[in-house]
């Protein structure tokens, strides 16, 4: 995207970090069929080489539309440009408290002086007429209940535990999240955009890395996944399923290879299209290892040692962030599982990881 793979081939981490920042800070602009400005992709490089800071890129972007004589209102080049350096600066940054504060602080950031509620729980209500459902619309939160709900879905994930559960009903339930937190709509526009951005401050906390290019590539899947979340006609048989957006969570947090397809989130789909088409479209991938039922701390030791196989269990615990005792018990029981392997002993020995099939 925009030639800046050529900086991840470099290897530098800086570097990358800032590249996967940028890509789905742009990438994020396409749920609402905006795309940035040759300058603001050229700007973006000077920050991923280090020659300007994130805070220059901001000004620089500001001071590039104020320049302009005559601008079009309808045209929202502006905004693209000015949320993706603002989502760039906010994914940087190794910040995050879990609240209805943060989320609203998230939308004011990344939308002042763009719209004029930035930050502010919209006071109406709204409909939206979604490609996927044919032009009908989702029931969003009524205005009067959106600061209730928001709290309550907050409270009730603060409250759960996600210690000994496995890996699945961890994704599981955070795609059940994010549906829920979306279909509040707590803001009139941008609803999407923010809420893309907390949930992968949110996941950040739980040790996932969120670097790959789901959001760059499929925003407009992610969007359409969730819009299927909310919507029931049961008239028409149609219910609401999370099966899509768990796919998009499961490639993005599990490095799946699930085909997302946006033609077959239309409500149409099932009725226009032949059965052998559904079924290969309908395809959940197998991780290439058996990650579905381990716990989180599991998955990320696993993880850690596909790349690292030598590493000790003091090495484990820095990573992980746990005690070595810890460690040594996660181990013992992944090796129970037949998922690790300890080969030549204790000193110089190594970890391989075994690539389980799923049933």
């Amino acid at each position: 995207m925009y030639g800046f793979e050529e900086y991840i081939k470099q290897g530098e981490p800086e570097k990358k970090e800032k590249v996967y920042a940028w890509k789905t800070a742009i990438g994020l602009q396409d749920v609402d069929g905006l795309k940035p400005s040759p300058y603001l992709i050229e700007t973006a490089r000077q920050n991923i080489e280090g020659s300007i800071t994130i805070g220059e890129v901001k000004l620089r972007i500001d001071d590039y539309y104020k320049a302009q004589s005559v601008r079009d209102e309808n045209n929202r080049t502006e905004e693209a440009d000015k949320v993706s350096a603002r989502i760039a600066e906010i994914l940087s940054e190794k910040t995050f408290t879990f609240s209805p504060a943060e989320y609203i602080t998230i939308h004011r950031r990344l939308f002042e002086g763009i719209y004029q509620f930035a930050g502010k729980i919209r006071d109406y209500n709204i409909t939206k007429s979604e490609w996927v459902l044919g032009g009908e619309t989702v029931y969003y939160a009524s205005a009067d209940s959106i600061r209730e709900t928001l709290n309550y879905d907050f409270e009730q994930e603060k409250q759960f535990n996600y210690q000994g559960i496995s890996l699945l009903q961890t994704v599981q339930h955070m795609t059940a999240f994010v549906s829920g937190l979306w279909q509040i709509h707590a803001f009139g526009e941008g609803n999407t955009r923010t809420t893309a951005v907390f949930m992968i401050k949110y996941l950040r906390t739980f040790g996932f890395d969120v670097k790959n290019d789901m959001f760059a590539e499929n925003s407009q899947y992610f969007r359409n996944a969730l819009v299927r979340s909310n919507y029931n006609d049961l008239k028409n048989n149609i219910h609401a399923t999370k099966k899509y957006l768990e796919r998009f969570f499961r490639n993005l947090l599990l490095g799946e290879n699930n085909t997302l397809k946006n033609r077959e989130l239309l409500v149409d789909f099932d009725k226009s299209t032949p059965q052998s088409a559904k079924n290969q479209d309908n395809t959940i991938s197998k991780s290439n290892i058996c990650t579905l039922n381990c716990t989180l701390e599991e998955h990320f030791v696993l993880e850690f040692l596909k790349t690292n196989p030598k590493a000790t269990q003091k090495e484990i615990a820095a990573h992980i962030k746990k005690s070595e005792r810890t460690v040594k018990t996660i181990t013992s029981n992944l090796q129970q599982k037949n998922m690790l392997e300890r080969h030549n002993g204790k000193r110089n020995g190594h970890w391989v990881v075994k690539e389980v099939s799923e049933t």
